[in-house]
Order: C-alpha cells, then structure tokens, then sequence
C-alpha cells in the first residue's frame, strides 16, 4: 500500500520502502498465482479461519451458528461472514501492511496452526479481479465494539474509518468487490457459483451462494466429504466412496482405497487407474486443506512408483506453499507420502492373499508399477514376483509358471538380445526371459530368493552357440571356400561367419551381436581413426579388446546349402550379404546406416542376377 511520504525525513534517519500496489498484483498474477479464479478461494480462505477463531471464542455454539454468504448479481461479488471480525488495530496491521515482520506478527504466526492462511497476502488476489475492494467488520472479541471500514484502491490508496455498530449489527466481516469490465469471466454469477464449489464443496462450514434475482439461496456443500459419512453397509460405503472417485476423476475406479491418517488428520481415497499409464508418468493428486481445495495437481503427495492411483484427500496438518496451490516439501508430507505409500501395499497384499481376480486385473493393467516396487521393497517381491508377468521364450507368461518348465533360466540384458535368439533358443530348450524391458532383468535375478530350485544366469553368445550342433566333417570342408568370402564381405562390420545346425530349419541364419559389442567396436574404430591425436589418446585408453558379432548360417536351411555350394565369387559375396541382412532385419534392433545400404544393394544385386539368368 502506499506509505507517506518520508522525503522531509533528516540525513541517517530509518525511510520506508514504497510499494507499487500495480507491480505487486502483477508479480501474483504472473509468478504467484496460476489464475485470477484463485480470488474466491483467498476470500473464502480468510472467512473459514475468521470462523475457526470465532469457534474458539464460542465453542459450545452449535455447528451451524456460523457460516459463510456469497452474493454476485454481476455487478458486485460479496463474501461475508460471522467469524470473529477486525477491530481498526487489526485492520491497519492485517490489511494496510505488506510483509510486515514484528514480534506481534510472529506469535499470531505461531498461533495459526489451525488456520489455512499462512502468509497474509491473500487479499490482494482480488486486484487480480477488481480496482476496489471494500471490507466492513466488526470484531466479536468485544461486545460494544464499532464497526470498522476499509477501502483499498488499485492505485495503492486506502482509506480506514470506524463506524457505529449499526453499520453491522453482528461480529464478523463482509469483502465486497466491484469487478473491472475485462473480469467477468470470473465475477458473473453462475461462475462465482462454480468456483465456491470447485474451492469449497469440502468445508466444513455451511456455505450459501445468492444470485440476486431473489430466489433461494443455494447450498454450496450441501453434504459433508463421503468419508466422513455414515453408512448402512460396508458395501454401500464402498459404492458411495467409488462414485464420488469417478465423479471426480470421469473414471470408473478399478477398486477404491480408503486413506486415514489419524496424526496429521488425513482423510480421503486412492482410486486405482482401471487402465495402464506411460512408465513414470505421474498423475496429480486432488488436496484439501482442512475442507479447502489446495490442488488438483499434488504430484508430490505419493512415491513415484505409486502412478497407478489418483487421490482425493482432506488433510490438517500439510502446509501450503505461498501461492496454496501446492504443498511445502517438510518432513510432515515426507511421513505422509511414506504412510500413504504403506497403505497402498498395504491394498496391493490384501488382494494377493484374498481376491486373487481383483489382484489379476490390477496386475494386467498395472505390473511395471508393481515391478519398480517389488525392486525395493522384499516383502512385495515375495508375495508378487510369481505372479508378474514377462516376455520368455515360453510366450507372455509369469515366472512362476516358467519355473516349473525351466529350472535354469537365462535372461537377456536388452530385448533386441531377446528378439535375436528367442526362436532358436525355444527350438534348443533353452528358457530365456526377456530382461530389457525396465526393472525386469533385476527381478529375475531374485527368483532364486523365491524358488531356491531355479537358478538364474545372464544368456551371452556362447551359452547359445554351445546348444547350436556342428556340422560334419565333410561338409565343413565343402563350404570353406564360401565362408571365407563371406567373412570377407562382412569384414566392414567386424563379422566373422560360421556354420552350424539349429531349429527351427526355417530359420537361415542367427546374428549373434550384443549392443555393448557394437559400442566397444565404434569406440576402436574412433581410435584408430584418431590415432595419434588428443582423443585417440583417450580413446585408446579406453580400447578393449572388441568382440566380433557372429553370423551363424543353418546348414538344415534349403537356402544356405544352396548358397554355400555357389562358385561365382560375387552372387557368393551377394548371397552373404543378403544372409547378414535378413538377420539384421529378424533382430529388429535399428539398422546403421551401412547396414541398410547393404540390404538394398544386395537386394539389386540378386535380382539382376536373377534376371540375367532368365534372359
């Protein structure tokens, strides 16, 4: 607010910092508040806590003594009260200070736990929405005591002035604001209804909504929160939570989860998502503040891993940050989210041990929400690893079946492994599981903490080679010459080539080739076309020795018994290539540049000879 002027004031003395009311609005507007809607949940916010300390000074009155009136007919939006009311020394150090830091202002701090507002800039949010606001009080802590005016201005202006106690006959405050022309998306009546139930369908004080055309005034929380109704079966409360989540959320709940934290005052429901979400994908919680709605984006309410819920609570211990759009990060809402987290293994065990089709269909929608805990947390691996499903050789299945079939189980390190040697390790009786997938590999390596009978160990190519049968003698000898132009068409990618017998017979060729290979490769070939440089120094001391990829041609194939007895050097060095391709292509991991070359080239070049051929 504007401050007097204190240029007279002599040279040393203490001076006052002006304040640009307009710059201050527009810093809330833009930095501090997400919309100019938050105005009516700020005015509702002061008259709830104006009520609680009323209720102190009363507390045998009955529940309904106080309550809260909204009018707006379009031209004006008035908010009033029956809580304790200001007395003139409130009003100059409540609403004509800004940021104001005494002694008093600290124990009032400490004196505000059970209020909503923290910070005392509230107010101001309504110059978000109009140029003049005008509060009319009268304070319930003295009997005989005036009626005080305050009008603040958006030019930083304002004026104080008591009036006699016929100016409001009773304790408490009204807040009357004239909106400015450009603000009635936010001020017309209908509007100011929605948001008085969007802000305060939760209050736990009564709260009336006039629209001045003389009709009923209407309830804006009619009822108190599901929870904290009655009801006459646990399955009618169960319907009752399940409805009021879908309505809040538009979707059916999979199951519901009722939340109780008796030491921070916690209330609410967790409803669980009926259909998966993105990996990490977070959703927001819906948060009250003592019957407020605080936020409906709380994303730091619950663990990470816990993505499969959306909460609605009521709290009366969690602090809003400055705006009351979102929590403050304490160690109160760090007990909170690990109490939540337990409730929620807490459901998760409940269903494992007693509704085994609940526990399924939570499971097919939501398992890698469940893997990233059961990572961390023992007692949800022991009671769910079994039942998680992964990718095997076997097909989708849950590791407690593939257990009974494989009592050594291989896992691969990234799905294209698995998608290079799923057929043919199906074919030799291998049981691999697909560990690329997030968490999955880890998991499958505590299976022996389950079942102690099944071992588990990382599938590398020669584990695989080792099932694949050598070819005989004679025929060995018969394909040398071939072999050796393959491996010399192959020598770009670091290929060596061999020949062997596998199922399926289909099947003409296996590339073996890890990423890491691929990696350690490029990095050698980065060395030495740095040699001699700065970076070939570095490189080079991280140089290994690099594995080579393997291409394996089956010899139980048509295709390759036929190409291994070509004599033409070139349709030989063609047809390997082609071989090298199609292998590529069936592993489904990107292709390089090179490689893409090569299987169009070939593909030319096997069709030309064909052609030649005919003609």
């Amino acid at each position: 607010m504007t401050l007097p002027d204190t240029a007279a004031n002599p040279a040393g003395a203490d001076r006052t910092f002006q304040v640009d009311l307009r710059g201050l609005v527009d810093l809330l507007s833009h930095h501090l508040y997400s919309s100019p809607r938050v105005y009516l949940r700020e005015l509702l916010q002061n008259a709830v806590d104006a009520l609680t300390a009323r209720r102190g000074l009363a507390p045998d009155a009955p529940a309904d003594a106080f309550g809260i009136r909204l009018y707006a007919d379009g031209s004006v939006v008035r908010v009033e009260d029956d809580g304790v009311g200001l007395t003139e020394a409130d009003v100059h150090s409540f609403l004509a200070t800004i940021g104001r830091s005494s002694k008093r202002a600290e124990r009032i701090a400490e004196q505000r736990g059970d209020f909503i507002g923290q910070f005392g800039i509230g107010l101001l949010s309504c110059f978000l929405v109009a140029d003049e606001i005008h509060v009319l009080s009268r304070s319930a802590r003295t009997p005989d005591a005036p009626a005080v005016e305050w009008r603040g201005r958006g030019d930083g202006s304002y004026t104080v002035r008591a009036l006699p106690a016929s100016a409001r006959p009773r304790p408490g405050t009204t807040v009357t604001l004239t909106p400015r022309a450009d603000t009635g998306e936010w001020t017309r009546p209908a509007q100011v209804h929605a948001l008085a139930r969007h802000f305060g369908s939760l209050l736990r004080h009564p709260v009336t909504f006039d629209d001045g055309t003389g009709g009923q005034d209407v309830a804006v929380n009619p009822e108190p929160a599901p929870w904290a109704r009655t009801y006459p079966t646990p399955g009618s409360r169960s319907r009752a939570l399940a409805a009021y989540g879908e309505g809040v959320f538009g979707f059916t709940p999979l199951d519901t989860i009722e939340l109780d934290l008796p030491a921070v005052g916690l209330k609410g429901i967790a409803c669980v998502l009926p259909e998966a979400v993105p990996a990490g994908r977070r959703h927001g919680h819906r948060v009250h503040v003592k019957g407020m709605l605080l936020s409906e984006q709380a994303e730091e309410l619950l663990p990470e891993w816990a993505f499969f819920v959306r909460c609605v609570i009521d709290a009366e211990s969690l602090r809003p940050t400055a705006s009351r759009e979102s929590l403050y990060e304490d160690d109160t809402l760090a007990a909170v989210r690990d109490a939540l987290a337990d409730r929620l293994r807490d459901w998760i065990a409940r269903a494992a041990a007693s509704d085994p089709d609940l526990l399924g269909r939570f499971l097919q929608a939501h398992h890698l929400a469940v893997k990233s805990l059961a990572v961390h947390d023992d007692e949800i691996l022991r009671m769910l690893l079994p039942w998680l499903p992964f990718e095997t050789t076997d097909g989708h299945t849950t590791l407690d079946e593939f257990a009974r079939t494989h009592r050594t189980v291989l896992v691969t390190s990234s799905v294209e492994e698995f998608r290079q040697v799923a057929a043919i390790a199906s074919a030799a009786g291998l049981g691999v599981v697909n560990g690329g997938y997030t968490y999955d590999r880890e998991l499958v390596h505590r299976l022996p903490e389950i079942r102690p009978e099944v071992s588990v160990a990382d599938l590398d190519p020669a584990t695989l080679t080792a099932h694949l049968d050598p070819v005989d003698r004679e025929t060995e000898l018969a394909a040398v010459a071939y072999l050796a132009l393959a491996r010399d068409a192959l020598a770009v990618f670091d290929c060596d080539v061999a020949l062997r017998t596998f199922q399926p017979a289909s099947a003409p060729a296996l590339l073996v080739d890890s990423r890491e290979a691929r990696h350690e490769r490029t990095r050698s070939q980065l060395a030495r076309e740095q040699e001699g440089g700065v970076w070939g120094d570095i490189l080079g001391a991280l140089r290994q020795e690099a594995p080579r990829a393997q291409l394996i041609l089956n010899q139980l194939n048509p295709l390759v018994r036929a190409a291994v007895t070509i004599e033409e050097p070139e349709l030989a060095r063609t047809s390997a290539e082609a071989l090298y391709g199609q292998a590529a292509l069936l592993s489904r991991r990107p292709l390089r540049p090179a490689e893409s070359s090569l299987i169009n080239r070939s593909f030319l070049d096997l069709l030309a000879h064909a052609l030649r051929k005919d003609s």
